[in-house]
């Protein structure tokens, strides 16, 4: 296959109603809202369906455009599972997974990309990857394939509960509470309750907010997820101590507790 051939914008089948996160079981949109993925995907086409098509599933996602940013985020950051390119602008696939392998990372990893041969095949697989998808390819396979991955590498689900302080998330039944008491949540206010608490102590951005919680792009000039926060808060914090929801001035939102909490 020529260069010209394995960088050509190639078609991506998108996940239909069946698999859209709004039709998932309550079961497993908690199993899938336990695992954050990266996605180190230089074409932007692909890339962005990609984010789109996991995030309706239910899944954390991050996006990089470069190899080099890719490797920084898988170095620093958790993840359950890497979707990698191998022809990447800048360094490639090859030399991330191993670089990955030789820092003693062992976070599950599949390429996705456009080289088809069965040398490149094994290449792959013998540096450390976990799975190999060629492009094009059926986003219900890839699924499929994701999950699998996830189930192989994750340990047995002890706990259908999330708690932060006197915070306590129930995903099961998709209930908070806080010093035992019911809080009642709209669904909206429950997603983005536990988006923050699974991503305890990082600073969220607006952005991202939108595109896990509301799948749209945010638009800087809309206040929905500062109206969303404040009525967050006025039910989570107002009645409470210690305060969990913290604005960053300038870049977003945080989830975090007191060191003395």
């Amino acid at each position: 296959m020529t260069p010209a051939l394995q960088k050509r914008n190639l078609m991506v089948i998108l996940p239909n109603a069946n698999v859209r996160q709004d039709t998932l079981t309550p079961t497993h949109q908690s199993a899938a809202y336990l695992m954050k993925l990266l996605i180190v995907e230089d074409e932007h086409k692909t890339g962005d369906y990609l984010r789109k098509g996991l995030g309706e599933a239910g899944f954390l996602v991050d996006l990089c455009r470069t190899g080099l940013d890719g490797h920084h985020l898988a170095m620093t950051e958790h993840y359950d599972l890497i979707i990698l390119d191998v022809m990447l602008p800048d360094v490639d696939g090859w030399r991330i997974v191993s670089a990955l392998r030789d820092a003693g990372r062992t976070t599950p990893v599949m390429f996705l990309t456009a080289r088809d041969s069965v040398n490149d095949r094994v290449q792959g697989l013998e540096l450390g990857a976990d799975d190999y998808l060629v492009k094009p390819f059926a986003f219900a396979e890839l699924l499929a394939r994701v999950r699998t991955l996830l189930r192989r590498g994750a340990p047995a689900v002890t706990s259908q509960q999330l708690h932060v302080a006197d915070l306590t998330l129930d995903l099961r039944r998709r209930r908070a509470a806080r010093q035992g008491k019911d809080i009642h949540l709209t669904s909206k206010e429950f997603s983005l309750l536990e988006l923050l608490v699974r991503r305890q102590g990082e600073v969220l951005t607006r952005s991202l907010i939108a595109s896990q919680v509301w799948d749209m792009n945010f638009d800087s000039d809309s206040n929905v997820i500062d109206v969303a926060i404040r009525r967050l808060r006025a039910k989570i914090d107002d009645a409470y101590t210690p305060r969990l929801i913290h604005t960053v001035r300038g870049m977003g939102y945080m989830l975090d507790q007191p060191d003395d909490a």
